[in-house]
C-alpha cells in the first residue's frame, strides 16, 4: 500500500517542486497540492501531464486516483498573501 509520503517522494524525485503536500489515507486515492517553477507558462493540462510523467508507471499500477492542484510559484504567492 502506498503512503502519501511515498507519493510525495516519487513526485519530488522527478519534478522540481517549491512546495508539495500530498494527503490520502487509503493507499490508492490521493490529493496533492504541487507548486513548481516548471509549470510557468503551461496550461493546467500540461502541468498535470508533467506530474503524471514524474509518477511514470506508478500512476497505472499503484495509484487509483490523484486529484491535484498545480500552481506556479507566483500563483502560490498570490494565493498566500
Amino acid at each position: 500500500m502506498l503512503s502519501a509520503q511515498q507519493l510525495e517522494t516519487y513526485i519530488t524525485q522527478n519534478l522540481e517542486c517549491d512546495y508539495i503536500k500530498v494527503s490520502g489515507d487509503d493507499g490508492t486515492h490521493f490529493e496533492a497540492l504541487i507548486v513548481s517553477p516548471v509549470f510557468v507558462g503551461k496550461p493546467m493540462v500540461q502541468q498535470h501531464q508533467l506530474v503524471y510523467q514524474a509518477l511514470g508507471d506508478r500512476m497505472r499500477a499503484e495509484i487509483h486516483a490523484l486529484s491535484m492542484k498545480t500552481l506556479t510559484p507566483e500563483a502560490w504567492l498570490k494565493l498566500n498573501s
